[in-house]
């Protein structure tokens, strides 16, 4: 990825990341998203499921559940990931059982915490990690990250997208380099090499 191309990553990923934490205006956000969907390596059809799957989820489980606010969701090639914070085990159980319930959903990775919500101190501290994360991955020359999915809860880093095994571990490595990251899962779903370049050729044609 040479020098322009990295940087419209690394301002459409900062931006993408403090507008959904709250940090900066929704409406700024349009050409932000459009970089990051035209390099992805997903589909567009993947993307729009993912994004229908992460709607429908926040709408059933803040129906189902009391304390659902504390609890993030996060759709990548249709593979969910559950984390943040519930009020007890039942309700950890029963975010898992409405999420696998729903439409095109093929996995749930639940790393939902019994904890009750978590501060605002924390929450911010989540935010910059995941901001740092993703300017890391930027800067290692060897990895395309605009691939890899970024989420922080409570200092623990989830990694998810469709990477190598090479890219998975070179990833893992670099996020936990991180000042602040106390943890790091990688929720990836693994493609050949072959693959990645083929997947990240197409995706820099659409």
């Amino acid at each position: 990825m040479n020098g322009s191309v990295r940087f419209a990553v690394a301002g459409a990923l900062i931006v993408s990341t403090l507008a959904l934490s709250g940090c900066f205006p929704l409406a700024a956000t349009g050409v932000a998203v459009g970089t990051l969907a035209a390099m992805d390596r997903r589909t567009i059809g993947a993307q729009t499921e993912d994004q229908e799957i992460e709607l429908r989820a926040r709408g059933q489980l803040s129906q189902a559940i009391e304390q659902s606010s504390g609890i993030s969701v996060t759709s990548y090639n249709r593979k969910v990931l559950l984390s943040g914070q519930v009020a007890s085990t039942q309700d950890k159980a029963r975010a898992e059982q409405i999420v696998a319930a729903l439409p095109n959903v093929r996995s749930v990775h639940n790393e939902l915490q019994v904890l009750g919500r978590p501060s605002f101190t924390t929450t911010a501290a989540d935010t910059s990690i995941t901001a740092r994360v993703k300017t890391a991955l930027i800067e290692a020359p060897d990895l395309h990250a605009n691939t890899i999915k970024v989420v922080t809860e409570s200092g623990t880093v989830y990694l998810m997208g469709l990477v190598s095994e090479r890219e998975a571990a070179r990833a893992a490595q670099v996020a936990s380099r991180v000042s602040g990251v106390q943890r790091v899962v990688t929720v990836f779903e693994l493609i050949s090499e072959e693959e990645a370049r083929a997947s990240t050729k197409a995706a820099q044609q659409q």
